[in-house]
């Protein structure tokens, strides 16, 4: 598939969509300067495309006063393909995985989990984390105060 080509319309555009995704068309189109088709189509053109993956709704943790966020690092033991499509199949398939990154350095992945109370954030680390064999050590940061939470991403440099 070929890249997808952006212009100021569409930078514009998306930035509008990451902070509040539950604005019209009419609304998004006045603010960039088109018609509300020519948003529609933009739009079908950023899912088609998979720049848009899907639009949901973002709760703050902070209000949400049960649940527990974590961080943690992973570092695996050998990493064949077939050892790695496994660690990442469980990840991705556990609701509790918020962010899931493969990285440099010293450890192989950094995992952010989301759970209702300590008790549910040991009963996942150990279904991900502790029976896995290929797991050589993981380490857990608890985040004591999530002083901001997001998942918007540039498309441009500012």
């Amino acid at each position: 598939m070929a890249a997808l080509t952006l212009d100021d319309l569409d930078h514009h555009l998306l930035d509008l969509l990451q902070r509040d995704a539950s604005r019209t068309l009419r609304d998004l189109g006045e603010e960039v300067g088109l018609s509300p088709s020519a948003v529609l189509r933009r739009v079908r053109r950023y899912r088609t495309s998979g720049l848009l993956s899907h639009t949901v709704a973002v709760l703050d943790p902070r209000h949400a006063p049960e649940v527990v966020l974590a961080v943690c690092l992973v570092t695996i033991q050998e990493d064949s393909p077939e050892h790695g499509r496994l660690f990442r199949r469980r990840l991705l398939e556990a609701p509790e995985v918020q962010q899931a990154y493969e990285v440099s350095g010293d450890y192989d992945y950094v995992v952010v989990l989301a759970t209702v109370g300590t008790g549910h954030q040991n009963e996942i680390a150990k279904r991900l984390f502790q029976q896995d064999p290929n797991v050589k050590r993981y380490t857990t940061l608890f985040v004591l105060d999530p002083l901001r939470t997001g998942s918007a991403i540039p498309t441009r440099r500012p």
